[in-house]
């Protein structure tokens, strides 16, 4: 099996970099950098794919451009113990889970990040900025109560469900501040963390800074 993983710095694709270490998974990795003034990523990415976003991974050929559906071919090909068994009770809750990060986590997140950015330049958001508080909070507040009896979001152990809601969790605690308001969140986040697959892949991630 030929697998290339095209990383683009500071995105999701840290996801697929650090599921990649965990499961052990031989695989070539291709750097991209963001234009250090617009944060965008580079042209070079449509070459690999029309969108231009990453990650992106190559699999014999067979390029693959949504990280939640990386995560579950990965997962099912190569570390199937990062999954619960498919007729299990947890089977379902791991899906949702993994699609939540996603769907529900992700848009208030983009929503904040962006409307501080917008904010930062003087513009004035209304709608918009109570619109992201209020999912913001609801989101984020039936997560912090999931967690309150859980180490990982299935069970006791590392599963693709947490890989997936790594980045959501970590954008929230270390750029929105959420740590205080959601202390369940925000331990959450620091186990993942502690993990050796997510120092390791972060230390890869930061060697692509020049």
């Amino acid at each position: 099996m030929s697998l290339t993983l095209h990383h683009l710095n500071d995105s999701r694709s840290i996801r697929i970099l650090w599921l990649l270490e965990e499961a052990g998974v031989p695989y070539e990795l291709v750097r991209y950098q963001r234009d250090p003034v617009t944060h965008l990523a580079p042209p070079s990415l449509k070459a690999i794919h029309p969108l231009g976003k990453s990650p992106v991974i190559d699999v014999d050929g067979k390029v693959i451009a949504e990280s939640g559906a990386m995560v579950e071919y990965l997962i099912a090909h190569h570390a199937p113990h990062l999954a619960p068994a498919a007729d299990s009770p947890e089977y379902i809750d791991y899906l949702q889970w993994i699609h939540f990060a996603e769907s529900s986590a992700m848009l208030p997140v983009l929503l904040k990040v962006f409307g501080r950015i917008e904010e930062n330049t003087g513009t004035q958001l209304n709608f918009l900025a109570n619109y992201a508080e209020v999912e913001f909070e609801k989101v984020f507040r039936f997560l912090d109560e999931m967690l309150a009896t859980r180490e990982f979001i299935i069970g006791n152990s590392l599963s693709g469900a947490d890989i997936m809601l790594g980045f959501v969790v970590s954008t929230a605690v270390e750029q929105l501040n959420a740590g205080s308001r959601f202390p369940n969140i925000s331990r959450y986040a620091q186990r993942l963390r502690n993990t050796a697959s997510w120092q390791k892949a972060h230390a890869i991630e930061s060697a692509d800074v020049c």
